[in-house]
């Protein structure tokens, strides 16, 4: 009976003192999530805006030149956006 009492008491005092550092770990995934989050949604942004400028570029309202160049810019940032996306940990 004493032993589970001495159980209790010591179980109790762990969950005390770890609960702040299990806290932060939550808070991490939750950081990680949300930088995840608007990774993912500025990497569609970019690739619509990509398709844009295609599109603008088909249909005339750009002309080749100012079209590679902006390509060119629009791909380079993609590119970022997706190495920042593989520099976040994998989702379990």
């Amino acid at each position: 009976m004493e032993f589970l009492l001495i159980l209790a008491v010591v179980g109790g005092a762990v969950l005390a003192v770890t609960g702040p550092l299990r806290g932060k770990a939550r808070f991490a995934d939750e950081r990680l999530e949300a930088e995840r989050a608007e990774l993912d949604a500025l990497r569609e942004a970019k690739y619509r805006e990509i398709r844009d400028a295609e599109l603008d570029y088909r249909t005339g309202k750009l002309s080749e030149t100012d079209w590679k160049a902006l390509d060119r810019t629009l791909r380079a940032e993609a590119v970022d956006i997706l190495k920042r996306l593989d520099q976040i940990e994998p989702l379990p």
